[in-house]
């Protein structure tokens, strides 16, 4: 697994992890999750990529950002200003769940900047959804993460993120990451979860996107990626069959093999 590095940037410290040369491909992880979750394609896809998977605002050893309740846009501009630090002028950008969300910001603001753009299992986002409905389940995950900490979450719903045929490297790695949650980074996601809409975003995305969803994700399940994929005007949805929700850490040559075949057509 590659080292955890840390970066100044024009809006705070980013730690993340990096390896291989070559045309930079970014991952963006969810809202239980972190850089080190990356690392099947940390390890793989270097051979091809520089491959840069950061710790979100308020994740790993990065900065919170400065608002209570964030915006999407407010991740897209710190990514930005990581991407600047890095001498990276534009890229290949992978969001995964609340990542997507991130990715789809950074895309529809920063157009010349992102050259291919993969989303998985994406969060559309609660900003459109009735506020009682919006206010009951914001107020149940924070809830879950005050009444059981990081550790207790992990051990009780990092299981719900992948199929019952996951293996056990793949559910440790999903719990030991989650597990290393900050309850501020966590509790900044949730606000911007409740707050965003993905759809918003896709309308002012051109570049071509794949959107992929593991075949028995039930967080963020097939018909609903398949709708937000109907969103982009130039999209295609690919089904990860056998796969949960966090797919590319159950199926990452499945995973890989998506990306690469999406990028090398964008490319």
């Amino acid at each position: 697994m590659t080292e955890r590095r840390t970066i100044s940037t024009a809006r705070g410290t980013v730690t993340y992890r990096e390896a291989g040369e070559g045309s930079p491909l970014v991952l963006l992880h969810g809202i239980g999750s972190g850089a080190a979750s990356w690392a099947a394609q940390l390890e793989v896809l270097s051979g091809r990529f520089r491959v840069v998977a950061w710790d979100a605002p308020g994740y790993g050893g990065s900065d919170a950002l400065a608002p209570a309740e964030p915006a999407a846009a407010d991740y897209a501009e710190t990514l930005a200003a990581f991407l600047d630090a890095l001498g990276i002028d534009a890229a290949l950008l992978v969001g995964h769940s609340l990542g997507a969300l991130m990715a789809c910001a950074f895309a529809s603001r920063n157009s010349g900047r992102v050259t291919g753009l993969l989303i998985a299992d994406p969060a559309a986002g609660y900003g459109k959804a009735d506020p009682d409905i919006r206010a009951e389940r914001m107020a149940a995950r924070l809830g879950l993460l005050d009444r059981l900490g990081p550790e207790g979450m992990a051990n009780e719903r990092s299981g719900a993120l992948l199929s019952d045929a996951a293996s056990d490297e793949a559910r440790e790695r999903v719990r030991k990451v989650m597990s290393e949650i900050r309850p501020e980074g966590y509790r900044q996601a949730v606000a911007m979860l409740f707050g965003a809409d993905i759809r918003e975003d896709a309308e002012n995305i051109k570049v071509p996107v794949l959107v992929v969803c593991g075949g028995d994700d039930t967080v963020t399940p097939p018909d609903g990626c398949r709708k937000i994929a109907e969103r982009f005007s130039d999209a295609r949805f690919e089904l990860l069959p056998g796969l949960g929700h966090a797919s590319y850490v159950e199926g990452p040559t499945a995973f890989n093999d998506a990306l690469l075949g999406h990028f090398g057509a964008t490319g």
